[in-house]
């Protein structure tokens, strides 16, 4: 079997441009991490505080340090900004791209890419689709259900192409075109003042009952609890997914990435990780019920079929 790859994805929130460089730097001295995705994914306002400042210098630090790096697209385009900046990104060319839009399947057709969690590959038709124009490696949406991964995966070995799987962190479950965390503030999207960036990790939502549900960063809505998928990574494994991918936060991610490097080489097991996890201060409990076919926010029990 081929060896596996433990990929940082790509920083979700609105963090302080220097803090988000110094992160950066960190996983690039430390982190036992093959790839790392860059690139402003979720808002093109927060773009000219990182991008236009510290983006070449984190890519080449990381470049040196041996990852591979990879640039990632908006996930939404809804104005000339966001076309101009997918624009941009999808042709450079030093760096290999993630398309996290169909905008950006215009630019890199016919040359190789990624695509990302957000184009939601659900099926092998679009897998095969996609791959005929391109398409070497795809990023799975986090609710396939475990049954859908496998199939996927067949597929992707028929086809050449690599399967990554997100297995830790704040899932993605939905976009907007409207700022949900400026109107919680009493602010229109256009004068958001940056609010988000008080949210590191993103903005808790409440139930009637006060039960913390989702979370919100800008557009995105998030899952509240933290996937963990530490106990079904040997059966991903098996199925063939070739990468996993860690989502960034503002906890330890170098202490977080030796954790699930371990468990990849068989160092560790999955309730050592498990109590690292929680010693390092991760939010509990975390989910896997996307997985077994369960509502996502659940925790299905090591042991329970599949």
């Amino acid at each position: 079997m081929a060896a596996t790859q433990l990929t940082m994805g790509p920083l979700i929130f609105h963090w302080p441009a220097e803090k988000k460089r110094d992160f950066w730097f960190r996983i690039a001295d430390e982190a036992p991490v093959d790839v790392a995705y860059l690139g402003e994914t979720i808002c093109s306002k927060r773009t000219p505080f990182f991008d236009d400042r510290h983006l070449h210098e984190v890519a080449q630090r990381l470049k040196r340090a041996g990852k591979k790096v990879v640039w990632s697209t908006l996930s939404q385009v809804t104005i000339k900004r966001d076309r101009k900046i997918v624009g941009d990104t999808c042709t450079q060319k030093e760096y290999e791209v993630e398309a996290n839009d169909a905008s950006a399947l215009w630019h890199v057709s016919g040359t190789p890419h990624r695509i990302g969690q957000a184009l939601n590959v659900y099926n092998e038709q679009a897998m095969s689709f996609l791959a005929a124009k391109g398409a070497t490696h795809f990023c799975l949406a986090a609710e396939l259900p475990a049954q859908s991964i496998e199939a996927l995966c067949i597929k992707a070995n028929e086809l050449g192409v690599t399967i990554e799987v997100q297995v830790f962190g704040r899932v993605s479950l939905a976009l907007s075109a409207r700022c949900y965390h400026a109107r919680a503030h009493k602010r229109t999207k256009d004068s958001c003042l940056f609010v988000c960036e008080n949210d590191p990790d993103g903005m808790d939502l409440n139930t009637r009952s006060k039960i913390p549900f989702l979370s919100i960063n800008g557009i995105q809505t998030l899952s509240h609890r933290y996937i963990n998928l530490s106990a079904e990574m040997e059966a991903l494994k098996e199925m063939g997914v070739g990468a996993f991918r860690l989502s960034p936060h503002s906890s330890d991610m170098v202490a977080i990435a030796k954790i699930y490097r371990a468990l990849l080489d068989n160092k560790t097991s999955c309730d050592e990780v498990d109590h690292s996890l929680e010693e390092l201060g991760i939010p509990q409990p975390m989910a896997n019920g996307f997985f077994h076919r369960q509502p996502g926010f659940e925790m299905v029990g090591k042991g329970e079929a599949i």
